[in-house]
């Protein structure tokens, strides 16, 4: 099979404008959570080439003139750009426009995550924690035809706390929409059936986008032909055009100048399929004249049903003049990812503002998200309207299972491990367990993506000056997963070979000792002034850093979100700073600039 798109994806440009040299500052800020963002200082002449679909305009001023600058350009909620306005010290953050599916909403709470400043959401469906039928519409790939009523039909959820729906495919509702058989009595009908019989006119329709129509055409066949009779196959069948998902053909039709242009004016995809593989369909009406002219039994009905993949043709072919059409149905539901990718994303220490762009552009772009509840909370302006998978402290493995059952539905799964991911956490646990599963169908076409974040030895390191800047070795003092007898042995031959060592999870209630034994190990090997920075908490609120030395580091408060950094024979302290000299000190340009 080949194929031809005529959607271009439209991923949308993020301009900032400012005013002050402040504005500036917190706009320079910002592009380093919108990577390419285009920096702008406002001027009275607002290039109307920005005002578009899928764009995000940011302002740094007050509210009354972005409204004053905008109000000429604003048309409706199907095509306005995401327009947000924030206050130069970036306190609060508000969507002004396009706040559902312009996305305004989310970036607001994206970019308050992380500034740390406060989203102000000021749509009705947000506010009393109601689905949002727009969003939804387009989250379950549905199309809504009569916008008109899109407003009553929200306020009417708002006003009951719910609204009945009528759903003729199969799709998952949230609670505040009831489902009901009774068309006359529907808020909502959810058909592909241009009419639904008995349904009251004040019910806002959605499309299901899972019909395939296949189409034959005679050589030079004009694109206004094609239109009039697939508009006519489906006006005679009562079937909606805004649920034609695709179109498929032979593929020696598959530059037949009407067919595609009737496709781009569509902008629906085309799909061709080989003689041979239209030959494979059971079941079709044959065609002489097909036959005789490509070598196909038929073409519009067998290319429907491989396009389809279904096997359930819904309308036979129709001769009409130059063309032939038929129409088969799509499976019903959200349309899947053949195979799911899974990433696993290092979020360090938790703060978005700690977060790499690629990282929160990757969670952004996941259905599922799976972690720590610790950990999910902290991130959570980057998950609304998210799948989320939380579990507690100890069962990652079950976490990870189920990150795996998810994207072998075709989901793609962002596994959530603080710090970074290859650094004791979920990336080994992940591969080990996908290479266990690797005789199931489809594990091996999964794509899997490591994600690095700050881990807590670098955070560590860098609150404590240079101390890594030298060979170092980590070691955990958690005996949960590692016999104890084996974790003596590594500390003895890391002391023993001078390195630095990092110590993780060096005391918790069920071990307090551990972290004495590892000290009199390495005090076998150091003198006991050797410098020893403990930070707790790093790059979190309640962070608290102390440089002390190999003799006195039991007199500390040690618990299991420390992490100890303990020098080699060459480590000093300077302004309550540990450094690890490299062997710079032996350079001449060294002592020249000393």
């Amino acid at each position: 099979m080949s194929s031809g798109s005529n959607n271009q994806t439209e991923t949308g440009e993020v301009a900032i404008f400012y005013v002050t040299n402040r504005g500036r500052g917190l706009a320079e800020r910002l592009a380093g959570h919108y990577l390419g963002a285009d920096i702008r200082k406002y001027t009275s002449t607002f290039s109307s080439q920005l005002w578009k679909k899928d764009n995000t305009l940011i302002f740094i001023m007050a509210s009354g003139i972005v409204i004053r600058t905008i109000a000429p350009y604003m048309r409706d909620k199907k095509t306005d750009p995401a327009v947000i306005v924030m206050d130069e010290k970036g306190q609060y953050v508000i969507s002004l426009l396009s706040g559902h599916l312009g996305g305004a909403n989310q970036k607001a709470e994206e970019i308050a995550g992380y500034l740390g400043g406060k989203a102000v959401i000021t749509t009705a469906s947000d506010l009393n924690k109601l689905p949002s039928i727009d969003l939804w519409a387009k989250a379950n790939g549905l199309v809504i035809e009569n916008w008109d009523l899109l407003s009553k039909t929200g306020t009417r959820l708002l006003n009951r706390g719910s609204i009945s729906v009528l759903a003729e495919v199969e799709v998952e509702l949230p609670e505040a929409f009831i489902w009901t058989e009774d068309a006359g009595t529907a808020d909502m009908i959810i058909s592909s059936k241009a009419i639904t019989a008995g349904g009251k006119k004040q019910a806002l329709y959605l499309r299901p986008r899972n019909l395939v129509l296949g189409i034959g055409c005679n050589s030079g066949t004009s694109a206004q032909e094609i239109d009039a009779a697939v508009k006519k196959t489906l006006a005679d069948h009562n079937l909606s055009f805004l649920s034609v998902r695709c179109i498929s053909t032979i593929d020696i039709k598959m530059r037949e100048p009407g067919l595609v242009l009737f496709t781009e004016k569509c902008g629906l995809d085309l799909h061709a399929f080989s003689a041979d593989e239209l030959n494979t369909v059971k079941g079709v009406t044959p065609s002489h004249a097909a036959r005789k002219a490509t070598g196909a039994q038929a073409v519009a009905e067998p290319s429907a049903l491989l396009a389809a993949g279904s096997g359930q043709l819904l309308v036979p072919k129709q001769k009409i003049g130059n063309v032939t059409v038929a129409v088969a149905r799509k499976s019903e539901g959200r349309q899947k990812m053949e195979y799911g990718k899974i990433f696993i994303v290092g979020t360090g220490p938790g703060r978005i503002d700690h977060i790499t762009p690629y990282a929160q552009k990757a969670i952004m772009d996941s259905d599922a998200i799976v972690g720590y509840g610790t950990y999910l909370e902290l991130i959570q302006a980057l998950t609304a309207d998210k799948e989320i998978v939380s579990t507690g402290m100890t069962q990652e493995i079950d976490r990870c299972r189920k990150a795996i059952d998810l994207a072998t539905e075709g989901k793609t799964v962002a596994v959530i491990s603080g710090g970074d991911p290859g650094i004791y956490a979920m990336a080994g646990l992940v591969l080990e367990l996908l290479m266990n599963r690797n005789s199931e169908a489809g594990i091996q076409k999964l794509e899997v993506e490591v994600i690095p974040g700050i881990s807590a030895l670098n955070a560590c390191a860098s609150r404590l000056g240079a101390p890594l800047m030298h060979d170092f070795a980590s070691v955990s003092l958690s005996d949960r997963l590692t016999p104890w007898e084996t974790i003596e042995k590594r500390l003895d031959a890391a002391a023993a070979a001078d390195f630095v060592i990092a110590l993780y999870n060096p005391k918790s209630k069920g071990r307090a000792e551990h972290i004495s034994r590892a000290r009199q190990i390495i005090m076998q090997h150091r003198r006991p002034d050797t410098p020893v920075g403990i930070v707790k908490a790093a790059m979190r609120e309640n962070e608290s850093v102390v440089v002390t030395d190999l003799e006195h580091m039991l007199e500390h408060d040690i618990d299991m979100q420390t992490t100890i950094i303990i020098g080699n024979s060459k480590t000093l302290t300077w302004n309550h700073l540990m450094i690890t000299p490299r062997g710079y000190e032996k350079k001449r340009q060294f002592r020249d600039n000393a």
